[in-house]
Order: structure tokens, then C-alpha cells, then sequence
């Protein structure tokens, strides 16, 4: 494996993590569950680049009548926040929240580095995945149920 894409399997072998490594894509893969539900994740090492991209990507795809609703609540959540975003292929509904770091080509990844990246990925997806749900299958308005999401991150 490449140095950087060894370095993220070996900060999930060391939280504890099960994950798959898919060396030819570059890519960590693992499931998640969280307090708002469970989704899958993905590290994109491009090796290359020094560049790692940290994607947990929602275990429901948006209905297409639904993709407006979920566009605007999705652009809502991005507004304020500072490590990521959140992204939405409008073809297919699916919903993934993105954070990234780039060290360059002669870099060094490391945990310190590493764990931001994840931590706040998933912390942030866990926060609106279930105003998302609300808005995609439940019709909740986009405002109030971003909202209600960051109400509750308040706590």
C-alpha cells in the first residue's frame, strides 16, 4: 500500500475500527452507526496528492420528488458550518458529507491530522441524518428541521 493510505488503516486498526482497504481505488471503507443511525464511510486516499477525503455517505437515498426539500435543508446545514459539506448527486439522491485535508505529495499524514478529518465528519453527519431523513421521507419544512438539528447540537 501507499504510505498515506497505510497511515489511515492503521488510525482506524488503532480506534478499534473494522474496515476493508480497497488498494487499487485507494480506499478505507467501514460501516458506522451513530446516535441518529447507521451509514457507511469511506477514506479517498490520493496518494499522489497527499490529499485525504473522508465521506460518510447516508443510508437513504433522497426520493426525487423529495431532492429540492433535501437541497435546501443541505445548503442550510452547510452555511454554517467549518470543516466539511455536505453534497447530494441530484440523479440518484444519494447524500454524503465531505472533509478533506491535503498534506501534498511529500507530506506526512498523521493521527493528529487524521482524526479532525473523521471525528467531525461523523459527528456532523450524526447531527443532521435524521433532519435529513425528516425532510427526504417525512415532508418536514427544511428550515425547521435544520433547526431542530442544530438545537440539539447545542446540548
Amino acid at each position: 500500500m501507499g504510505r498515506h493510505l497505510d497511515t489511515v488503516a492503521a488510525f482506524f486498526k488503532g480506534i478499534g475500527f473494522k474496515y476493508q482497504v480497497d488498494e487499487a481505488k485507494g480506499l478505507v471503507q467501514m460501516g458506522f452507526s451513530g446516535k441518529s443511525g447507521n451509514w457507511t464511510a469511506a477514506a479517498d486516499v490520493k496518494q499522489d496528492r497527499g490529499i485525504l477525503i473522508f465521506y460518510s455517505i447516508a443510508s437513504i437515498k433522497v426520493p426525487e420528488k423529495a431532492r429540492a426539500a433535501a437541497s435546501e435543508y443541505l445548503t442550510r446545514a452547510n452555511y454554517g458550518l467549518v470543516l466539511g459539506n455536505f453534497e447530494m448527486d441530484m440523479s440518484d439522491g444519494e447524500v454524503r458529507y465531505k472533509t478533506s485535508i491535503s498534506v501534498g505529495e511529500k507530506g506526512k499524514l498523521t493521527d493528529d491530522l487524521i482524526s479532525p478529518v473523521v471525528l467531525t465528519n461523523f459527528g456532523t453527519m450524526d447531527r443532521y441524518l435524521l433532519g435529513l431523513m425528516a425532510v427526504a421521507v417525512g415532508g418536514k419544512s427544511p428550515a425547521e428541521a435544520c433547526r431542530e438539528a442544530e438545537e440539539k447540537a447545542v446540548d
